[in-house]
């Protein structure tokens, strides 16, 4: 149906920068459409030094919440009210709800990511995944994994301040997880292959691959027939490091599910509706 606005009509935001490349706005207009919900979607270029003014706009319009991305993911946790376990244990945000006068935090990226690997049946409890990236998305799909039962995950990142506050996290995760969990620098190509080897799972969770043949690893001998590779790039659909992985006749996973889910989880603590998964994702295909 044919969205109608009127009088009544609420507005979620879109709080990043950029926010124009964005595919939350089509994804979540439509889930409005399709759930007959009076709501509009729309993305807000907010810089940093932006973010107060951004997060008192929802108290101003009556909004009925927000996503956040970069820059603002772990900026935004002293501004709300409250906030969820998960987001401490990650140390960002990336839904907000207005309930009450009150902003309520919470984050969907560790969710959809565990989410879309469920869709696509792969196992991962008791498993061990090498993640590239120490970034918010790492951050995220770390801590959820390490929350929802896998046992080792291999954390591999270039050196400097994100390497060591994920030093800090792993800390934090060892103390609250039975997960055992290890960093070491990117460029340790020695400990990578053994990594990979020893994993079930392979993630790029950097922003490496968005560019034509452009790869977070150089050397894909290492991959396999019974290895998982899971790209969080989502533009382009199939990276240079999928494609790789796909001549080693590895199952490989894209980071459209991943944007989908976490959309889903989102859209669902705004609306206490479910978001019609099957009808958008054939449709965000084509974009």
């Amino acid at each position: 149906m044919e969205l109608q606005i009127n009088g009544t009509t609420q507005l979620v935001g879109f709080f990043a920068h950029p926010a124009k490349h964005s595919l939350s706005p089509k994804m979540q207009s439509l889930a409005f459409q399709l759930t007959e919900t009076d709501a509009i979607y729309l993305a807000f270029e907010i810089k940093e030094g932006q973010l107060d003014k951004a997060l008192q706009s929802i108290f101003t319009f009556n909004m009925l919440g927000a996503n956040v991305s970069m820059p603002h993911k772990t900026a935004v946790l002293p501004y709300l009210d409250h906030y969820t376990a998960g987001c401490e244990l990650i140390g960002a945000a990336n839904t907000i709800v207005h309930r009450n006068r009150q902003l309520w935090g919470y984050n969907t990226d560790g969710v959809g990511f565990i989410q879309s690997l469920q869709a696509a049946g792969i196992s991962y409890q008791g498993k061990a995944i090498t993640i590239l990236g120490a970034g918010g998305a790492a951050t995220a799909m770390i801590s959820q994994a390490a929350l929802d039962g896998v046992a080792n995950i291999h954390v591999f990142s270039r050196l400097g301040p994100r390497f060591e506050q994920m030093e800090e996290k792993i800390k934090e995760i060892h103390r609250k997880t039975a997960c055992k969990v290890t960093l070491t620098n990117l460029y340790d190509n020695e400990c990578l292959q053994t990594a990979i080897r020893h994993s079930d799972i392979l993630v790029n969770a950097t922003s490496v691959g968005m560019q034509e043949n452009e790869s977070p690893i150089n050397d894909f001998s290492v991959l396999r027939k019974d290895l998982v590779v899971y790209d969080a790039i989502y533009q382009p659909r199939e990276t240079y490091l999928l494609k790789q992985a796909k001549k080693y006749q590895a199952k490989t996973i894209n980071g459209l599910g991943m944007l989908l889910y976490q959309g889903a989880a989102s859209f669902e603590l705004w609306t206490h509706k479910k978001m019609p998964i099957e009808k958008i994702r054939p449709i965000l295909d084509k974009v």
